[in-house]
């Protein structure tokens, strides 16, 4: 029988300096090598991708950012693994496209037509496909635009609806932004350049030209090989809550990816075959990372890399992670950016003289690219309240 080859906590914390681009001598140049580290970037809080891909960019610049997003358009965003926006490059988008965003797509459009067929009965699918339709030939037309814009062009954008009937929350919602949504979850429209700073949600939009079709199998297979390449060795539980697909889609897509049995040592794991010899450290290295990096929510067991007594400080009540220190591939503490600019930390545990200079090196080199700009996460942890008091 063959022994199965054993792959400890150290070891992927030591995978982590060089794969995911956070130790100083693996950083990347541009912004697709960045999410192609990590396979896609959070890009549900508009600063998030500006602040991860920084932290991994030799040069640090938003510049470098706007660059893929908006002009040469080579990071794709799309609503799919968790029903969360990612930003992914345009060689990995075919494949998250096929495996999860469509899927997603399409619940998210029979959902939207019961309830706004609830609210608005003289609503039904010819007439959301006209709209459609009409605020495509409109997006062509102006080039780009934001939903105001469109409405001006398309009357029925203009109606509103209930959302949560009943609830203590109820309210209305412009039929526009419902309908924009789905066209950008459709892969018809896509997020152009936000009107204000990078840290500003309004966007406009713009026409998007559609992804190549990848036969579903094969792209779930592609996604696991380049999870498993990034955040392996792990286990089916944690590529299962990363996707959001089944425990059956699961298991096919890491056999069809060729995942080898390991043991970690919180018990059985998978990891590539290529990638079972262990490998070196990056030396000591810090970082700052903002919250929902991809890191940081790369696993669902986070043991290895994280105390759970620090949870409570770091996660919100929705589960969404905060800012992070990191010192040597694990999350050490948390920091927060002042009104006044100042960029501050706290330690939940003793981390030595060394990490606290290199992390106040790397708060020092944060506060330098980011000028100006105040930064306040969508998702507000406890930790980094206090830190902004």
């Amino acid at each position: 029988m063959a022994t199965i080859p054993r792959i400890g906590d150290a070891q992927r914390r030591a995978r982590l300096g060089h794969r995911h681009l956070l130790a100083p001598a693996h950083r990347a140049a541009t912004v697709e090598e960045v999410a192609d580290a990590v396979v896609g970037l959070h890009a549900t809080d508009a600063a998030t991708v500006y602040l991860s891909a920084c932290a991994r960019l030799a040069e640090p610049s938003p510049a470098e950012v706007e660059r893929g997003l908006y002009e040469d358009v080579t990071l794709v965003k799309l609503l799919s693994m968790r029903r969360t926006i990612f930003a992914v490059s345009t060689d990995t988008a075919p494949y998250v496209a096929s495996s999860t965003a469509r899927a997603i797509a399409l619940k998210e459009r029979a959902t939207f037509v019961k309830h706004l067929q609830a609210s608005l009965p003289e609503w039904d699918e010819r007439r959301l496909v006209r709209t459609e339709r009409e605020v495509l030939e409109a997006l062509a037309a102006r080039g780009e635009a934001t939903t105001a814009e469109l409405a001006r062009d398309v009357p029925a954008l203009r109606e509103t609806m209930v959302v949560s009937p009943g609830k203590p929350y109820e309210g209305r919602q412009s039929v526009g932004s419902r309908v924009l949504r789905l066209l950008a979850s459709d892969g018809h429209v896509r997020r152009a350049r936000p009107r204000g700073s990078w840290t500003s949600s309004l966007y406009t939009w713009a026409s998007a030209p559609q992804l190549p079709d990848v036969p579903v199998r094969e792209a779930k297979a592609e996604v696991a090989r380049r999870w498993l390449a990034s955040y392996g060795p792990s286990t089916e539980a944690d590529l299962k809550w990363w996707t959001g697909w089944t425990v059956r889609d699961t298991r096919t897509a890491l056999a069809d990816a060729g995942a080898c049995a390991v043991r970690l040592d919180t018990g059985p794991g998978l990891a590539l075959p290529d990638d079972l010899d262990d490998v070196e450290p990056c030396g000591d290295w810090a970082a700052l990372l903002p919250g929902l990096d991809p890191t940081a929510m790369g696993w669902r067991e986070r043991d290895w890399y994280l105390s759970p007594e620090d949870v409570p400080s770091l996660f919100d009540r929705a589960g969404n992670i905060g800012p992070t220190v990191w010192w040597n591939g694990r999350i050490v503490g948390g920091w927060a950016q002042r009104a006044d600019g100042e960029i501050v930390w706290r330690a939940l545990t003793d981390v030595g003289r060394d990490a606290v200079a290199a992390i106040e090196a790397e708060a020092g080199r944060l506060s330098a690219w980011i000028g100006d700009v105040r930064v306040t996460p969508r998702f507000r942890t406890p930790l980094e309240r206090e830190l902004v008091r």
